[in-house]
């Protein structure tokens, strides 16, 4: 009998990219892939309404496996243009486009992309553009060095700084008050 236990993801309800990028992280010090846990791709998709294998918005099937190694090459280029470099990002939007119409007097606008796999990455890397056109300054790391979680700050007066305070907030606090004590 196999038990499949489902990995918990730190930092869930992120926009799309930054949640893609979020799909890896350190844990205790080990890399963690999320897309490396059965099922994962597909749960992720779900997560977010993208196709998970019974077919895209013209019919074609597209199976999770297919749709990995884009996901993993987008969340790669998003990693990269956090970072400052854009030219992986461009080349996962090179992918596709968005197509304006025109639907009974209603502007509307579909997603083309030359590949039905590349649908859910394509779309991570323009919600990355779309975050920069709205609010780049609300674009962030978590302040904790050892910490690789991206996150877009809504809080009111923007000056988030952990991806969350019950986990790299509370340690930080935590280390600061034992400085405090050390050295009092």
């Amino acid at each position: 009998m196999v038990i499949l236990v489902r990995m918990a993801r730190p930092l869930t309800g992120e926009p799309l990219a930054l949640d893609l990028v979020n799909t890896w992280w350190i844990d205790q010090g080990r890399a963690v892939d999320f897309f490396d846990e059965p099922r994962g791709v597909r749960r992720w998709l779900a997560e977010h309404g993208l196709p998970d294998g019974a077919g895209d918005a013209g019919g074609t099937a597209v199976a999770p496996d297919a749709v990995r190694e884009p996901l993993t090459a987008a969340r790669d280029a998003l990693r990269a243009a956090l970072a400052g470099d854009e030219q992986p990002l461009d080349a996962i939007l090179a992918h596709g486009a968005r197509r304006p119409l025109l639907r009974n007097g209603t502007a509307a606008s579909e997603v083309v992309v030359d590949d039905p796999a590349w649908l859910p990455a394509w779309c991570a890397a323009a919600d990355l553009v779309r975050l920069y056109a709205e609010r780049p300054d609300r674009i962030r790391a978590c302040a904790d060095s050892a910490c690789v979680l991206w996150f877009y700050d809504v809080s009111k007066n923007g000056r988030r700084r952990w991806c969350s305070m019950e986990g790299c907030g509370n340690r930080a606090k935590a280390a600061r008050f034992q400085d405090r004590h050390r050295t009092g």
